[in-house]
């Protein structure tokens, strides 16, 4: 075959398996109906132009206790939201990818990011290939004034990107976004999985080389990953999605992966006309138009990283007018729904098995935690009976099959949280009382099972 001649590659969307025919699995992992087809030429995708590899730079394997470090160099970003999520700022060198919705706001909170650095004297770069210069300034202007230390670049050619990066020698790179860069050498279309493995590949390489935190804008798909090959979240050091409704006004955002800090934290902010302003408070914030009197309403404490949120857990039980009741759930697991619903039926008697069932958490996040689980069936429970659960009452905690209510982890920063918000009355496991004994000012209600707690109100 001619070097330089095009052939047809097949590569895996999910973890970037390359085969020279479609496969339907991929022996990778095993997804299915993942590959694609792409154009590109021999040299481009070994990356080594073809040519003989170069032994010039020789390094040698070195023992651990020979490595010298001065600590993480980080620098804050004067949002302490982003930087509690970030792992208490940004670490030099460091490749971030933020991912979400369109119209989200990540070109917002990143042009943000970028006004506050360069307000500090720090050099900040900022790369679209998807907005020209003039749409840049007319959304920058509704942010605030912007120092001269911000410099903008609209350019979609990988090559020409590196040679302003190092040419402007800056602090922070923004890469708006890293879908619509392409490397002249690979002849797929922009966004395909040979041209982000390429892009992301020399993008962590200029990072890691010349000590740049780079922030990357990722698209997402409909089932909301970030679109392009898994490998990319892979390469990458941190990956953080931005959740939320577009038209409301709050948004979350979340690390999924962070080599440098926890990938529990969450961000909470507030989109306004002037770009998207912190909530310091996020439990008042999600607590905000909570119903009085309403039964199927009850208040959980969640624990996001090392914070925990209040959280209202509403749930709507009636009697169904079809032979097939109908369940659904807003917010939270919907298997996990089922499972607990079974639970009340079966421990507690309660014939709900044709009734249709419908969980929301209110305020729009998402959580998986186990320990709302006895929230979701006090609220289950509250609506089928129609009691109402009283307004100063805060639950949590695990339940098993066997009815069970377990331990969870982090109970007394969810307890002070409740008395801060001036709940007077907490139901949590019994296992986790002794734990809380010590904090005053808030009764607490310690329960091994769900007939316990469900007694209680």
């Amino acid at each position: 075959m001619a070097k330089g001649k095009q052939t047809t590659v097949f590569f895996c969307q999910e973890c970037g398996y390359e085969s020279s025919k479609w496969l339907g699995q991929c022996p990778g992992c095993k997804q299915w109906n993942t590959f694609v087809e792409e154009n590109i030429r021999p040299a481009s995708v070994s990356g080594m132009g073809g040519g003989k590899a170069s032994f010039s730079r020789v390094k040698k394997p070195v023992m651990l206790r020979e490595i010298e470090t001065d600590g993480e160099e980080r620098f804050g970003t004067h949002m302490e939201e982003l930087d509690r999520v970030l792992g208490g700022g940004i670490v030099k060198g460091s490749l971030v990818l933020v991912g979400g919705d369109p119209g989200i706001g990540k070109s917002t909170l990143l042009l943000q990011v970028c006004r506050y650095l360069a307000g500090d004297g720090r050099k900040i770069l900022y790369i679209s290939g998807e907005e020209s210069l003039q749409q840049i300034k007319l959304r920058a202007e509704r942010l605030g004034d912007f120092s001269d230390q911000l410099t903008l670049f609209c350019e979609t050619n990988l090559d020409m990107v590196e040679e302003a990066v190092k040419r402007s020698a800056p602090a922070m790179v923004v890469i708006d976004s890293i879908q619509t860069m392409y490397c002249e050498q690979i002849s797929s279309a922009p966004g395909s999985v040979s041209q982000v493995r390429e892009t992301c590949g020399r993008l962590l390489q200029l990072a890691k080389g010349f000590d740049i935190s780079i922030f990357l804008v990722g698209h997402v798909t409909k089932e909301g990953t970030v679109a392009g090959p898994r490998v990319l979240e892979h390469m990458v050091d941190t990956v953080l999605y931005f959740e939320g409704d577009r038209y409301a006004s709050y948004r979350i955002l979340r690390s999924v992966k962070n080599r440098f800090g926890s990938t529990n934290e969450i961000g909470v902010f507030e989109m306004r006309q002037d770009g998207l302003a912190e909530v310091k408070n996020p439990s008042e914030f999600m607590l905000a138009g909570r119903p009085a009197g309403a039964s199927g309403s009850v208040v959980v404490c969640s624990s996001q990283g090392s914070r925990p949120v209040m959280l209202e857990i509403q749930a709507l039980v009636c009697r169904t007018n079809f032979g097939f009741p109908k369940r659904q759930a807003t917010g939270t697991d919907f298997n996990r729904i089922n499972l607990l619903m079974a639970v009340l039926e079966k421990r507690l008697q309660m014939q709900i098995g044709d009734c249709d069932a419908y969980v929301n958490v209110a305020g729009g996040i998402k959580v998986q935690e186990p320990a709302m689980d006895l929230g979701i069936v006090m609220a289950i429970a509250s609506s089928f009976r129609n009691r109402v659960i009283a307004e100063d009452v805060v639950v949590f905690g695990e339940v098993g099959l066997s009815g069970e209510v377990r331990a969870v982890s982090m109970a007394q920063s969810r307890v002070q949280e409740a008395k801060k918000l001036g709940f007077s009355t907490v139901i949590l496991p019994e296992s986790n009382v002794t734990a809380c004994s010590e904090i005053r000012g808030i009764r607490l209600c310690g329960v091994r099972n769900v007939q316990e707690a469900i007694e209680i109100v």
